[in-house]
């Protein structure tokens, strides 16, 4: 499958925000967006003039550098959230948020999604004590997520935990640090995410 492999931090500038893709180096003094706050490259200091539908793209590509995935992947999640009742573009984060390796990140057991998708694909997560290697498999209420591993791969992850102790950790996921265990209490909820991003202009770009 193809995967973005150039220097991340170029994402971010690109967007002009974070996007949180390199772990605790977001939050430290090294991060590039906060030094060089313009788009990369020759010209990146120079205003341009986006049409409506660049500002929509960029919206959508947003969204899909931060959960980290690739186009036709990010198409089914939006009609799968378009056929369910509610408001489209609400159910697509949450859709979003859902995912395995999103909520491994969000309980602080990873540094970036990246590295929680390494973590279920190489087989260190439990759900509800089963093991599941699915980055995408989709989390219910009342979900009670594990790792599990050789010795050494848990030992990275609490070194991971201790670092990231001051990073916020959302009211719909409840952490068990010691014991490396987490649980869905509810469903992510549109004021639960910590970035910007406005998903109307997804909706109105798919529905052209």
């Amino acid at each position: 499958m193809a995967r973005y492999k150039d220097a991340r931090c170029k994402l971010c500038r690109a967007y002009g925000e974070k996007l949180f893709l390199k772990g605790t180096k977001c939050n430290s003094d090294k991060c590039p967006v906060a030094k060089r706050p313009f788009p990369p490259g020759q010209h990146g200091k120079k205003r341009k003039k986006e049409s409506n539908y660049g500002i929509q793209l960029k919206e959508k590509q947003k969204a899909k550098r931060i959960y980290g995935i690739l186009e036709r992947q990010f198409k089914k999640y939006f009609r799968m959230a378009e056929r369910t009742k509610g408001v489209t573009g609400h159910i697509l984060l949450q859709m979003l948020e859902r995912r395995l390796d999103n909520v491994i990140f969000r309980l602080n057991f990873a540094y970036s999604r990246s590295q929680a998708r390494q973590l279920v694909l190489h087989g260190h997560t439990r759900v509800n004590g089963r093991k599941v290697n699915i980055p995408s498999y989709m989390v219910a209420k009342g979900d009670v997520i594990e790792l599990k591993g050789k010795e050494k791969t848990l030992k990275k992850i609490q070194e991971a935990r201790k670092e990231l102790k001051d990073r916020i950790t959302p009211g719909w996921v409840e952490p068990d640090k010691e014991l490396l265990r987490g649980a869905v209490k509810n469903l992510p909820q549109r004021e639960d995410l910590d970035f910007s991003i406005e998903e109307q202009l997804i909706v109105e770009l798919y529905s052209k």
